[in-house]
């Protein structure tokens, strides 16, 4: 019997997508790659929202060291490529995506984090980027993502030191949007993740698919996207409902 990696649950319009290797800290094998991979790829029709969480009581460790391979640079440079294939698909599948962090989200794992759009943090929660440590670099897009978050400056300092930053600091520096309680994480995230549920589908889309990539563009390409998505979201059929609804409730105060 193969080992279940990665569990998966729908309920309503919210896709619950479970890392599943807690005694090895859900450490990233090639084997838990696929596992999400094929996850992501069987994204029920209709859901709204992913969450991306973990059994125990750590996100994500990191390479699975143990499994570590020998390869060539060419070797090495496709299996990071396989990182980016699927992280990307994560980032900019056109569903939002709220992660639950708890405990390690160390190299590969804050890699992983950094490819959702909405962090929930426990108080338990520590980052780092070790790769100095092992004698490696980055490959699972964390000189893109979470350079951007934090800045190339401290993220190589992060690298050079292998430097833990905890929860605070995490939280500080935008690595996480909102820290809760010890074990609080998962139910904010599903009022989070409801709440995102909420919002027109093509907004969602709209705001998950273009913000990065406009990111990457000189500005006045950036300002041709944006009024290029504009057009798609609000000339859609829901927003005249939703903009009815809104004036009706004009003076009660901004919505929560």
């Amino acid at each position: 019997m193969s080992e279940t990696l990665v569990k998966t649950s729908l309920d309503d319009s919210i896709y619950t997508i479970t890392l599943a290797r807690p005694a090895k800290r859900n450490a990233i094998s090639d084997r838990l790659l696929a596992a999400l991979e094929e996850a992501l790829v069987a994204t029920p029709d209709g859901t709204r929202v992913i969450i991306l969480a973990a059994e125990g009581k750590h996100f994500c460790a990191g390479l699975d060291l143990s499994e570590h391979q020998h390869r060539d640079p060419f070797g090495v440079m496709q299996h990071s490529r396989s990182w980016h294939r699927i992280f990307d698909r994560l980032q900019n599948g056109g569903i939002p995506v709220v992660a639950v962090l708890q405990g390690a989200v160390i190299g590969g794992g804050l890699e992983l984090a950094s490819a959702t759009h909405v962090r929930v943090a426990e108080p338990n929660t520590l980052y780092q980027l070790p790769e100095g440590r092992h004698g490696i670099f980055v490959g699972g897009g964390a000189s893109v993502r979470v350079s951007r978050i934090i800045g190339p400056g401290r993220m190589c300092e992060m690298m050079l030191t292998g430097r833990l930053l905890d929860a605070d600091e995490g939280q500080r520096l935008g690595l996480s949007h909102y820290l809760v309680g010890e074990g609080e994480s998962l139910a904010k995230a599903r009022q989070l993740a409801e709440r995102i549920a909420e919002n027109a589908p093509m907004a969602n889309w709209a705001m998950v698919s273009a913000i990065s990539r406009i990111d990457d563009m000189a500005s006045e390409d950036g300002l041709f996207v944006e009024s290029l998505t504009a057009a798609l979201t609000q000339t859609s059929p829901e927003v005249a409902a939703r903009i009815g609804e809104f004036l009706e409730r004009k003076g009660q105060g901004p919505r929560r």
